[in-house]
C-alpha cells in the first residue's frame, strides 16, 4: 500500500491528511490556541474522593477537574509477560485491587498523573498515575517493573531478543519497565539504547519539575503534532512526506535526520501554486464530505452516519443500486463496498465509543460471513484498537472502538445556535398551539384587557393566513383585537404575550 503524509501548517494551526493508494485515509488538526492534553503529564491536587463511584477527580489546571479511575492509581510492581505497544501491565495484586479509593487518595493530595484522554463533551480529561513515555522504538513507563514487547511482533527469536536487551536497558538505567515498539523490529542494541536513554532522561527532568512547581502543574508536554506522527508512523511504508510550510518543513528534515535518516529524500518542500496542497490532494474535500452524515458508494448505493452521545450509527443503503441479476448478490456487492467506506470514515472522522453498523439484510448466511469477514480485515488497518462485540442475524454489527481525542466533526463544528444540536425546531402550527394555551391561560385575570403578542415573522405570517381562524378565537376569548407584532429577533419557537 502506498502511503503518503500531507501536511499544511500555518501560525495557527496544523493539518495532516495519510493518504493510502491517494485516498484520505485519516485526518489530524492541531491548533495552537487548542493543542491537545493527551500525553501530558501533571502535578494535580485532588479536589474530591468518589467512594460509591470509586473514583477521584483531579485538579490540573484544565477547564474541568480530570477523571481518575481507582485502577489508575496505583500499579503493580513485577514483571509481566508481553503486551500491546504502549500497554499497561494488566494485572494487580489481589490485595492492591481490594484496595478502595478512600484508602488510596485523600482531598488535596498531590499527585502526578498523564491524561489519557481527552475532555469530551461535559466531561473532564481522563487520566492515570501510571505513566508512560512512547519513543521511536520504545515506549518507557518509570512507574512499574515490566518488560513487554508488541503483540505485532510475531517472530519468537526476535521477541527473545528483544526482550533480553531491554532487560539489561532496565537494569543499567535503574528500573523502570519497558515495551518494545512494533518498529524496533530488527534494530540494533545502539538504537534501543539511545532510545532508553533519552526517555529517562525526559522522566528525570519531569521529576525534577514536579518536586519543584506548585499544583496545578504542566510538568511534560506532549511534542507537536507534526513531531508525533512521525515518531509514530514514519517507517518503509511512507513513499513520500510533502510540507507547505517551510519551518515545519526544516523541523521535518532534522528530525527525520534523527529518526530515519535513509528516508530523508522522501520529505519535500511543496512550493505551492494555484491551489493549496490540501485542494491538490482532494484533502479539502473529503474534510467537507465527513461532515456530512451521507456518503454516497461507487455503486450507488450509500452510507448513513449519526453520531450520539453515546454511540455512533451507521446505516447502510442500496440507493440509486439495482444490481444485474438476482437481489442477494446486489445486497452483498453493495455491503461489502459500504465495509471499505465505512472503516475509512470511520477512521477519517475518528469516530469512537460503540459503533453500530445496520446492514442491509442477507438472506445466505455465507454472504454475512464474507462481509464480517471483510469488516474484520478493513479494521486492521486502523491504528486504534477495535473489537467486535457481536454480530446480528439481521445485519447489525456492533463494535467498539478506542477514542481518545475528539471526532473530526466535534473539532471543526459546534451545535447549531438554533435548534440547539437537535436538528429539529417546532413547528409554526405547534408554536401557535402553545400561544393559544398561554393565552387561554391568562384570559380570565386580564378582565378584557388588550394584548400584544410578540412572535417569530414565520408565525405572525401563520396567523395572518392559515391560523387566522385560531387568531380569530382568541380575540373571542380576550374580548379585545389582539395585536401581532412580528420581531426576527425572536427565536421561531419564542414568543411574548404582553398586556398594552
Amino acid at each position: 500500500m502506498n502511503k503518503e503524509l500531507i501536511v499544511s501548517a500555518t501560525s495557527q494551526e496544523t493539518r495532516v491528511a495519510l493518504l493510502e493508494d491517494g485516498l484520505v485515509a485519516e485526518l489530524f488538526i492541531e491548533r495552537e490556541s487548542h493543542r491537545g492534553h493527551v500525553g501530558n503529564i501533571y502535578k494535580g491536587r485532588v479536589t474530591r474522593v468518589l467512594p460509591g463511584m470509586q473514583s477521584a477527580f483531579v485538579d490540573i489546571g484544565l477547564e474541568r477537574d480530570a477523571f481518575l479511575h481507582v485502577e489508575d492509581v496505583l500499579e503493580l510492581l513485577g514483571e509481566e509477560p508481553s503486551t500491546e505497544e504502549g500497554e499497561a501491565p494488566p494485572a494487580r495484586a489481589e490485595a492492591e485491587r481490594e484496595l478502595p479509593i478512600e484508602e488510596r487518595l485523600k482531598e488535596g493530595q498531590e499527585v502526578v498523573v498523564q491524561v489519557v484522554k481527552e475532555p469530551l463533551g461535559t466531561k473532564g480529561a481522563r487520566i492515570t498515575s501510571h505513566i508512560s513515555l512512547p519513543g521511536r522504538y520504545l515506549v518507557f513507563m518509570p512507574t512499574v517493573e515490566h518488560v513487554g514487547v508488541s503483540r505485532k511482533i510475531i517472530e519468537d527469536d526476535e521477541r527473545r531478543r528483544l526482550k533480553g536487551i531491554l532487560k539489561e536497558l532496565r537494569t543499567q538505567r535503574g528500573g523502570g519497565g519497558l515495551i518494545a515498539r512494533t518498529v524496533s523490529l530488527g534494530k540494533p542494541r545502539e538504537d534501543l539504547e539511545r532510545d532508553a536513554l533519552y526517555l529517562s532522561r525526559t522522566w528525570d527532568e519531569v521529576r525534577a519539575r514536579g518536586a519543584r512547581d506548585r499544583p496545578p502543574a504542566l510538568l511534560h508536554r506532549e511534542p507537536s503534532l507534526v513531531q508525533r506522527l512521525l515518531r509514530d508512523l514514519l517507517n518503509e511504508d511512507i513513499a513520500q512526506i510533502r510540507i507547505d510550510n517551510q519551518k515545519e518543513y526544516q523541523r521535518t528534515v532534522e528530525l527525520v535526520t534523527q529518526l530515519a535518516p535513509e528516508l530523508l529524500p522522501r520529505v519535500r518542500h511543496h512550493q505551492g501554486g494555484g491551489s493549496g496542497i490540501l485542494e491538490e490532494h482532494g484533502v479539502a474535500a473529503e474534510i467537507e464530505r465527513a461532515l456530512k452524515p451521507k456518503v454516497w458508494l461507487e455503486s450507488g448505493g450509500y452510507i448513513v452516519i449519526n453520531q450520539t452521545e453515546a454511540l455512533v450509527a451507521v446505516d447502510v443503503n442500496t440507493g440509486r443500486y439495482t444490481g444485474k441479476k438476482d437481489l442477494e448478490e446486489t445486497i452483498l456487492k453493495t455491503n461489502l463496498e459500504a465495509v471499505r467506506e465505512i472503516v475509512r470514515q470511520i477512521r477519517l472522522r475518528d469516530l469512537g465509543g460503540i459503533v453500530v453498523i445496520d446492514f442491509i439484510d442477507m438472506e445466505e448466511r455465507k454472504s454475512r460471513q464474507k462481509v464480517m469477514a471483510a469488516l474484520e480485515q478493513e479494521l486492521k488497518r486502523d491504528r486504534s484498537p477495535s473489537k467486535m462485540l457481536s454480530v446480528h442475524e439481521f445485519g447489525l454489527a456492533i463494535l467498539t472502538r478506542k477514542r481518545v481525542r475528539q471526532s473530526l466533526e466535534r473539532t471543526l463544528c459546534q451545535p447549531c445556535p438554533y435548534c440547539t444540536g437537535s436538528g429539529l425546531i417546532k413547528t409554526v402550527s405547534t408554536v401557535c398551539t402553545e400561544i393559544y394555551e398561554e393565552v387561554r391561560k391568562l384570559a380570565e385575570d386580564l378582565q378584557g384587557e388588550p394584548l400584544l403578542l410578540r412572535v417569530n415573522p414565520e408565525v405572525a405570517r401563520a396567523l395572518d393566513g392559515e391560523e387566522a381562524t385560531l387568531l380569530q378565537q382568541l380575540n373571542q376569548m380576550v374580548g379585545q383585537p389582539i395585536v401581532v407584532q412580528g420581531d426576527p429577533l425572536l427565536h421561531q419557537e419564542q414568543f411574548d404575550v404582553v398586556p398594552r
